[in-house]
């Protein structure tokens, strides 16, 4: 799988992370996990609730730039697991510029969104409200993390000295399946800053990108800009992805979803890849 050279320290050091990690959850003493079904979220959801039972509880908020197969896939662990599970439907397209989609666009959803989850934890009796940012989301131009800063949001992992292969390593320990889960991020990261949203558009791209897994491709992006589709996958992927029978099926589909261009970005697919415009 894709992450299968862990550099996450001895399991000494893990387990005194670990340990950190369930101590500041026991302080808490009850939370609503802002889960989103990455790798980060998922085990924060998991230690808090093996260490809080049912004082512990996950929140996911279902909003237009969040693939509606993620959200089956919160819905679908946290009833394996027998976690509550509370479901917000925010209203980003309400949030004044969201649409407009300005440099700190996850900000200002990022904000709203956490209110959101703010007021369904108080209903449901939660102290607080924990997301699963860690040590290396610091790394990243993040404009969402100055909001979980100023509504209070606690980041038990990054309290805990956890970096991402820490918590992957934390992961695969306790068996989840998202262990080596590829980083993912809000379908409105797929558009140039400045362009509209719609929800329209984040739907194409949300279907774009099922063509992708759907033949394999895994950590895979498509960029939107204008009526064109930018597909991104690792470089190693590339060759895969223009052998002609791939090539056709994933260019059918995309055309079928009204994107008159179609082409692959020979960088190969990084992270942030809109950020590199700021």
């Amino acid at each position: 799988m894709a992450h299968t050279d862990l550099k996450a320290g001895s399991g000494e050091t893990l387990d005194a992370k670990l340990a950190l990690l369930k101590s500041r959850l026991e302080a808490l003493k009850s939370v609503a996990v802002a889960f989103s079904g990455d790798v980060d979220s998922t085990l924060l959801l998991k230690v808090a609730h093996d260490t809080l039972g049912n004082s512990a509880f996950a929140i996911t908020a279902k909003a237009p730039m969040v693939p509606a197969r993620e959200i089956e896939e919160t819905r679908a662990f946290c009833e394996a697991e027998g976690i509550r599970h509370v479901i917000v439907e925010p209203n980003v397209f309400d949030i004044e510029g969201f649409a407009n989609n300005p440099p700190d666009r996850c900000y200002l959803c990022k904000r709203e969104i956490l209110s959101c989850l703010f007021e369904a934890a108080r209903a449901n009796g939660a102290l607080a409200v924990v997301e699963g940012s860690n040590l290396d989301d610091d790394a990243d131009f993040r404009p969402g993390s100055k909001a979980v800063a100023e509504l209070g949001a606690a980041s038990p992992l990054k309290e805990a000295g956890l970096d991402k292969d820490s918590v992957r390593a934390l992961a695969r320990r306790f068996g989840l399946k998202v262990w080596d889960k590829p980083a993912y991020a809000c379908l409105a990261t797929r558009f140039p800053y400045g362009e509209r949203l719609t929800e329209e558009k984040l739907s194409k791209v949300e279907h774009a990108e099922y063509a992708l897994h759907d033949e394999g491709f895994i950590q895979a992006r498509v960029r939107m800009q204008g009526d064109a589709a930018r597909i991104e996958v690792p470089p190693a992927d590339i060759a895969r992805l223009a052998k002609p029978d791939v090539r056709g099926r994933i260019t059918e589909k995309l055309h079928a979803l009204g994107f008159t261009f179609v082409s692959a970005d020979l960088d190969g697919y990084r992270k942030g890849s809109m950020n590199e415009t700021l």
